[in-house]
């Protein structure tokens, strides 16, 4: 599911904004967010414009064995 955010700031930038939103984890979603939104030019985002930001995708949670050396 995607969300769509007005920017109302000066100097704000589409990584900064996924940052804000996702954490680290959400500078992997600027080509996606650059797909979504193809009308986006320049490094920062002017004020007034809706960017349609995607939804950061629910991990895995995968499990390793513990081994242990010494019992």
């Amino acid at each position: 599911m995607t969300e769509t955010i007005k920017i109302v700031g000066d100097n704000l930038t589409l990584d900064l904004i996924l940052w804000r939103k996702h954490g680290l984890r959400g500078l992997a979603l600027i080509e996606e967010t650059m797909k979504l939104n193809p009308d986006l030019t320049g490094v920062l985002l002017p004020i007034g414009v809706d960017v349609t930001i995607p939804d950061l995708a629910q991990e895995t949670a995968t499990f390793r064995e513990v081994v242990t050396l010494f019992d």
